[in-house]
C-alpha cells in the first residue's frame, strides 16, 4: 500500500467517526436501533476502523525518522497502564459532558468520580495511547497516525464543550461543570468496592493487551 491509500484509510475512518455522531444521523440511529444498539455499534465501528487503519500505517512505505530505544517501551508500559485504568474508571458510567456516557441522566456530580478530573476521560486515555506510542515508533507513517490521532484527541475536547455548551444551555453547563469539579474534591466514591473492581479491571486488560500484542498487532510490546 502506497501513501495515497494509507491517505485514504484515514479519510475513511475520520469519516466513519466524525457522520455518525451528528446530532441529526445519530438521531435517526438511535430511532431505529435504540440508544445501547448506537453505542455498540459505533463502538465496534471504531476499533475495527482503528485496527484497519494500523494495518495500512503498517504497510505504507517504510521512512524511519528515529531508533526504538529499550526506554521507548517501558515509558510506553507506563502510559498504556494509565490508558487502562482510566478506560476502566469512566466506561460505562455517567458522563453528560462527553459524546459517549451511559445513563447520563443519573449523573452525580456529588459522586462524579473520574469525571470530576477530566470531562473527557476518553479522549484523555486516546491522547495519552498515541502520544507513548510516538517513542517506540519512529516510522514515518506511525508518527503521522499517532500524531494525527493524538492531535484530534485533544482537539476533541474542545469541539465536543461547545457543542455540548449549545445543548446543554450555557449557565446550566457551566453549573453542572462547577458541580463536577467539587465533588471530585470533596466528596468519596459512591462505592469503593466497585473503584477496586474496577482498577483491578483496568490493571487485568493492560496485562492481557500486553499478552496479545504479538498476536493481535504482529510486534511484542515485552
Amino acid at each position: 500500500m502506497g501513501w495515497a491509500g494509507f491517505a485514504a484509510v484515514f479519510a475513511v475512518f475520520f469519516l466513519t467517526h466524525s457522520i455518525p455522531v451528528r446530532p441529526p444521523v445519530k438521531a435517526r440511529l438511535v430511532d431505529r436501533i435504540g440508544e445501547r444498539g448506537f453505542r455498540a455499534g459505533y463502538s465496534i465501528l471504531s476499533v475495527g476502523m482503528l485496527a484497519i487503519l494500523i494495518w495500512a500505517a503498517g504497510e505504507a512505505p517504510h521512512v524511519q525518522l528515529w531508533p526504538q530505544l529499550s526506554w521507548h517501551r517501558h515509558a510506553a508500559h507506563l502510559g498504556m497502564l494509565a490508558v487502562c485504568v482510566i478506560l476502566a474508571l469512566s466506561i460505562a458510567r455517567p458522563n453528560p459532558f462527553s459524546f459517549g456516557g451511559a445513563r447520563n441522566d443519573r449523573f452525580d456530580p456529588a459522586r462524579s468520580g473520574i469525571v470530576g478530573w477530566t470531562r473527557h476521560p476518553v479522549l484523555l486515555a486516546l491522547a495519552i495511547w498515541a502520544g507513548v506510542h510516538l517513542l517506540p515508533n519512529g516510522d514515518l507513517s506511525f508518527v503521522i497516525l499517532f500524531g494525527v490521532l493524538g492531535s484530534f484527541a485533544i482537539v476533541g475536547r474542545a469541539m465536543i464543550d461547545r457543542r455540548k455548551r449549545a445543548v446543554m444551555g450555557a449557565s446550566n453547563w457551566e453549573a453542572l461543570d462547577t458541580a463536577r469539579k467539587a465533588g471530585a474534591r470533596f466528596h468519596a466514591p459512591r462505592s469503593w468496592l466497585f473503584l477496586i473492581l474496577r482498577l483491578m479491571l483496568g490493571i487485568a486488560v493492560f496485562a492481557a493487551l500486553l499478552l496479545a500484542h504479538p498476536y493481535v498487532i504482529g510486534v511484542p510490546a515485552v
